[in-house]
């Protein structure tokens, strides 16, 4: 028996153009006035802008200035390096690479909404005929459910951070959404639109991330196959994975013809998506549980309840076949040696379209300890995010501001009359829409995932306006990049370095640092990182030989152990 009684005024969608300035608003901040960040962000812009810059070689093997990227596939710095392309003179090539991150973020979240829609609007989804009529409409039912998982995807607290960069990894969480999609309208009516999605979707994902995630979601979906019958069974073995494999087959056919260094290249690709896959351990099991909690938030509760309340009709379409999918992704991080969040990335499109399948089936009680933790947890952390700046900007509370620029040494405070509207005019709309929900008490069935949306992308909001400056300050190597090319000659030479991949991208696209190729050997100068915490320095210039003379010595203010140091071939 379908757990589900519900009234037509629970499925009141909300409207298009609604959904659509949602997702620009949480997506928009963070994308604007700032510099490529560490890590995943500016090592991904440093593919990106080698390519768009580079030749013909730097987009088949990525790159970043001459330093072989052997993990990730070229598809996503493809389209960013188009953008550069396209927009880079007008936009300044860091803000026209996210054009790329927008368009990848928005594809997943369409993805979701119309994927949850397609199994809302089904027949064993449905909702109990109530015994005087007024029940939902299967269609309006659909959109309630799909509004629903579109809130929850975009609450998920691990998806924040990764979707705003540029990154492999926020088209891979998009094109897993994709899949989820395409499988979805393969299996509702067994069409060969929904294969050849499927199909094009897998061979995407290999080229954006490896074969790993694919190959799992290719071998999960013929479990739930197997119970849909012989038609849908039949559009996946002749039409989707060999759809899949030909694409892929054809750009190593493309890669062999056209790059001399493709065989070594496309080895130690191989090479790399083998080793992600190991024997589960207590470490990467403990990893999971302790990171996909937050990661996860607030996906997973209603998940989990979703499971529950639908267990006597767990071979329904909408259950088992995002929760097959779930089951793969959770495998995949704990049969991984590597702890990275990006792990736990292909969890949240089906977490949130299962979780959407428990919003009808809540009680009242917990919809509102939901809330309540909603309000009280982001409604502090906001309130935080504004102390804060209040502190840095007036030095008051004193221990505040003493905090926030120990953090930053340097720092110089700036007032940004805009930025500061933008922050009031959220925090306003944060306070009506909390108080919309306690004083209307509204019978909708996304009111239990609202404020949860809604406080994630008002804290974001936040820091992306009243903080992004000391974040940029904090997170960008712009002025070491400048500082190392001020001690370089302005043509005619080569670095050698041990740089890594984010440092390299920085020191290339801000100082405009000319960085060795391979087979380039007879550089004069020689740009090394280091760190106070190992000592090593002096054991990484020996492993280059030659009588070399320290130029220059530095750091980021606020990273108080990595360092620097610029070196030049003998004394002149």
């Amino acid at each position: 028996m379908k757990p589900v009684r519900l009234p037509a005024s629970a499925t009141l969608a909300l409207p298009r153009w609604g959904l659509v300035a949602l997702c620009l608003l949480y997506i928009l901040p963070g994308l604007i006035r700032r510099d490529p960040w560490k890590l995943d962000d500016a090592a991904g812009f440093g593919i990106m802008w080698t390519m768009a810059h580079g030749g013909l070689q730097d987009w088949l093997l990525p790159n970043i200035a001459g330093m072989p990227v052997l993990g990730e596939g070229p598809l996503a710095f493809w389209i960013g390096a188009l953008f550069i392309k396209l927009f880079g003179d007008l936009l300044g090539d860091a803000l026209a690479a996210r054009i790329s991150t927008i368009l990848f973020f928005l594809i997943g979240a369409m993805a979701v909404w119309y994927a949850t829609y397609l199994l809302g609007r089904r027949g064993e989804a449905q909702p109990h005929r109530l015994a005087f009529g007024g029940q939902p409409e299967a269609k309006d039912y659909g959109r309630t459910l799909a509004d629903g998982a579109l809130l929850i995807y975009l609450g998920c607290l691990g998806l924040l951070l990764r979707s705003h960069e540029t990154s492999a990894e926020a088209l891979q969480v998009s094109l897993v959404a994709v899949s989820l999609y395409g499988a979805v309208r393969l299996f509702d009516s067994g069409s060969r639109r929904g294969a050849v999605t499927l199909g094009l979707t897998l061979a995407l994902l290999a080229l954006t991330r490896g074969y790993v995630v694919p190959l799992a979601i290719a071998a999960a979906l013929l479990v739930p196959a197997l119970l849909a019958g012989p038609k849908v069974m039949r559009r996946l073995l002749v039409l989707s994975f060999p759809l899949a494999v030909l694409i892929m087959a054809a750009w190593f056919f493309a890669l062999q013809a056209w790059s001399p260094e493709a065989a070594s290249r496309t080895a130690a690709w191989l090479q790399w998506n083998a080793e992600q896959l190991v024997r589960p351990s207590l470490s990467s099991i403990a990893y999971l549980l302790k990171n996909g909690i937050w990661f996860s938030w607030p996906a997973w509760p209603f998940a989990l309840w979703a499971l529950y309340a639908w267990r006597k009709q767990a071979q329904a379409l909408h259950i088992r076949l995002p929760l097959t999918i779930l089951a793969a992704a959770v495998l995949l991080a704990v049969a991984n040696p590597h702890s990275e969040e990006s792990l736990l990335l292909p969890l949240l499109p089906p977490l949130a379209i299962l979780a959407a399948f428990g919003l009808p089936t809540m009680k009242r009680g917990a919809i509102n300890a939901v809330d309540w933790f909603s309000v009280m947890t982001l409604t502090a952390c906001a309130a935080f995010i504004w102390v804060g700046w209040i502190a840095k900007q007036t030095g008051w509370p004193p221990q505040i501001a003493r905090n926030a620029f120990k953090l930053a040494p340097g720092f110089q405070p700036e007032f940004n009359l805009i930025a500061l509207l933008i922050a009031s005019a959220a925090s306003i709309g944060w306070i009506m829409l909390v108080l919309w929900r306690i004083a209307r008490r509204p019978s909708v069935l996304w009111r239990a995932v609202v404020l949860s949306s809604g406080g994630v992308i008002l804290c974001w909001l936040l820091l992306m306006t009243l903080w992004l400056p000391w974040l940029n300050y904090g997170k960008s190597y712009a002025g070491v990049a400048q500082q190392i090319a001020g001690k370089l000659p302005p043509a005619g030479y080569c670095v050698v370095s041990n740089v890594g991949p984010a440092q390299r991208a920085s020191f290339a696209y801000f100082g405009q640092v000319k960085f060795s190729r391979p087979g380039q050997n007879a550089c004069r100068y020689l740009l090394l990182q280091d760190s106070l915490s190992r000592r090593n320095s002096r054991q990484l210039l020996q492993e280059h030989e030659g009588d070399w003379t320290l130029l220059w010595e530095g750091r980021r203010p606020s990273d108080r152990d990595e360092r620097f140091r610029l070196y030049r071939r003998g004394s002149n």
